[in-house]
């Protein structure tokens, strides 16, 4: 099994080092381009909350990506952060095998 010592990237921390930054482009802004609230960009840039499918069709949309792109990023960091706070649990689970086969 293969160590990760690199940190989860949050997708507010992408989407504020590679687009916000690089385009002097303050969170207000791109939420007004979007039609969004200021504060739901704001918190995204602070990674206090996550890209739903609506923000991620929007940002989408903007910045000529694919939701799937945002929402992967989403998705990756969900499974990051999530994975070591449910490993206890998850090595509990015996895993499916049919009846006949072995585990």
């Amino acid at each position: 099994m293969a160590v990760n010592f690199a940190r989860p990237m949050h997708p507010g921390e992408f989407l504020r080092e590679e687009y916000l930054v690089p385009l002097d482009m303050s969170p207000g802004r791109l939420a007004k381009a979007l039609g969004l609230p200021r504060t739901r960009i704001e918190r995204i840039a602070r990674e206090e909350i996550g890209i739903s499918t609506d923000t991620a069709l929007r940002l989408a949309r903007f910045f000529s990506t694919t939701p799937g792109f945002w929402l992967n990023l989403q998705q990756a960091y969900d499974v990051e952060t999530e994975a070591p706070k449910l490993a206890a649990d998850i090595a509990r689970i015996e895993p499916y095998a049919p009846v006949g086969q072995a585990a």
